[in-house]
């Protein structure tokens, strides 16, 4: 029988594809002989069938596999899958067959090369695909949660598509885009990669403008004293750009968080809050203690004093943002100076909602005046109830 060839420029693709595309010649050379397999069922009918490709000489053959057995009926009923034993110690070097071994025969056809060829090429090609969706997934999967640089490519009704580069796209939602800029093609834009999903048309990537990771990564990449742990990011409230609050703290005594996130003459700072179009940037230290975390909170509203109230389960309707099923729900009074109430609520009170979700406490703020008239107030029941007791004595 021939051997006939794939095409003569195969070898030379399997070496440019392991070197140039990162794909392993060995997988190339399985899905070649996978698709020839299936060519040779498809066309010729056997089952039962191995096919050995050469890498070195692009040479192919076809073996008929058959198992060695003494049911001439068996035989008889399909000799594609049997063979007898007699039949099989007829072959050279037969005489150490034995019933239940495995036989392979060449049944490479004259004309298999054209057929293989066409056959393969398409699902050669498919796994090639495969393959090189696995490569970009495998690479882009590692920039998840972290920020990447890409070019606004085309915008639909769902998603504003950044191109991240390797042909692939990120995906932008409505609440990923930062509501006080607007993206043309061609704009360079840094996103935080959210979630990278494996899908048979290729890796889809999700990517974002608003996630409060963003932010700790552009403060990463800003201040070095957080890049190498001596100031940590204890928490982030943001609300896209128009303001954020950050609570940093210090593992070194000799170093100033709040100081060391505004950089010199706020030059840190003022490169994050350049890369966010104008987003408002309160760097507050974080303390163990949560009245002083509070009041840090605040600024840049001066607070008189922090009052907790006893913890209180969350009612169904009435739990606060930061409250999760099971869990009690934070809260205190916080007292300000009767001119720093507006400066403290903040406008459409996000100073407030900011600070709540920065201490992951439930906030009520009162003036100095306010809190005055309520403990009067107290005071006067009090004293009416003392009376009625008396009476009633």
């Amino acid at each position: 029988m021939s051997k006939p060839k794939i095409n003569t420029e195969m070898i030379g693709a399997l070496d440019y594809l392991e070197k140039e595309k990162g794909i392993k010649k060995e997988i190339v050379i399985e899905a070649l002989e996978q698709a020839l397999e299936s060519a040779y069922k498809q066309n010729y009918g056997d089952k039962n069938v191995e096919v050995e490709f050469n890498s070195l000489t692009g040479n192919i053959k076809v073996y008929a596999v058959k198992t060695i057995t003494d049911d001439e009926e068996a035989v008889e009923a399909d000799s594609n899958e049997f063979m007898s034993l007699a039949d099989a110690r007829k072959l050279p070097h037969g005489q150490g067959y034995d019933i239940g071994d495995e036989i392979r025969e060449e049944v490479t056809p004259r004309d298999f090369g054209r057929i293989a060829a066409q056959t393969a090429k398409q699902v050669v090609m498919q796994r090639l695909r495969e393959e090189e969706r696995k490569i970009i997934y495998d690479k882009y999967k590692t920039y998840e949660n972290e920020i990447i640089t890409g070019e606004v490519s085309r915008e639909d009704k769902r998603f504003t598509y950044v191109d991240l580069g390797d042909g692939v796209e990120g995906a932008m939602g409505f609440r990923d885009k930062m509501p006080n800029e607007h993206y043309h093609v061609h704009d360079r834009i840094q996103v935080y990669v959210t979630k990278v999903n494996d899908d048979r048309r290729g890796p889809q990537i999700f990517v974002s403008r608003t996630a409060p990771e963003l932010l700790k990564r552009l403060f990463e990449r800003e201040v070095p004293e957080i890049k190498d742990g001596t100031v940590l990011i204890e928490n982030i409230a943001r609300e896209a750009g128009d303001r954020a609050k950050v609570a940093v703290y210090s593992n070194d005594p000799n170093v100033d968080p709040v100081g060391t996130c505004v950089g010199p003459r706020g030059s840190r700072v003022q490169a994050i809050v350049n890369e966010l179009d104008g987003e408002n940037m309160d760097i507050v230290e974080y303390v163990k203690d949560p009245a002083k975390f509070i009041a840090n909170a605040l600024n840049p509203a001066e607070v008189l004093d922090v009052i907790f109230n006893e913890d209180k389960p969350a009612s169904e309707n009435e739990e606060s943002e930061e409250t999760t099923e099971g869990q009690t729900e934070r809260s205190c009074t916080v007292v300000v100076p009767d001119n720093q109430l507006s400066l403290a609520i903040g406008k459409r009170g996000q100073n407030a909602r900011l600070a709540a979700r920065l201490t992951k406490y439930k906030i009520d703020i009162k003036s100095e005046s306010e809190m005055a008239e309520n403990d009067q107030e107290s005071e006067e029941v009090a004293d009416s109830e003392e009376n009625i007791d008396n009476n009633e004595e």
